[in-house]
């Protein structure tokens, strides 16, 4: 009887925690070297799309490259901001800020090192979506990439930007 109320109070507190938002987990802004929560890279009030990559990862780069060449568009027609993160090694940074520059990418980019934030969110494989909606809580999560994909991460956008 004990382990069964044990279990079920397990299964409780990880609900509540889940219910409590984003993870606070440490990621390094490539930019400024500085770690930061996770949680604190989402503004509230304001929809978030995430995209996790790799440099290794093709179909990553081409839905990055996609969305980069959508947002100014985008931008016109919803307001969300945009930011991905990198889940290569820590031995990868510099390759990930050089791509990211040499893409021009405008907006902010993170690397997970350690693959901390993506065990925290329990995903396996990237490419990997997220959008967070205005309350802070994931909206749409999408794994994987197909040519044209990105407008329907861009329909759901609109939809929570509302």
């Amino acid at each position: 009887m004990k382990k069964i109320v044990l279990a079920i109070v397990c299964v409780f507190v990880a609900a509540s925690a889940n219910a409590q938002g984003l993870p606070n987990t440490q990621i390094k802004d490539v930019n400024s070297g500085k770690k930061i929560s996770f949680d604190q890279t989402v503004e509230k009030g304001k929809v978030t799309l995430i995209s996790f990559w790799a440099t290794w990862c093709v179909p990553c780069k081409k839905e990055i490259k996609n969305i980069t060449r959508a947002l100014p568009d985008w931008k016109k027609q919803a307001d969300f901001n945009y930011e991905t993160i990198s889940i290569d090694e820590t031995r990868s940074e510099g390759l990930v800020r050089t791509y990211a520059i040499s893409q021009g990418w405008n907006f902010p980019f993170y690397i997970d090192a350690n693959s901390d934030l993506k065990r925290s969110l329990s995903f396996q494989n990237v490419p990997y979506t997220m959008i967070i909606d205005k309350n802070g809580k994931v909206a749409f999560t999408h794994t994987g990439y197909e040519e044209g994909g990105e407008a329907e991460i861009f329909a759901k956008i609109k939809e929570l930007a509302k």
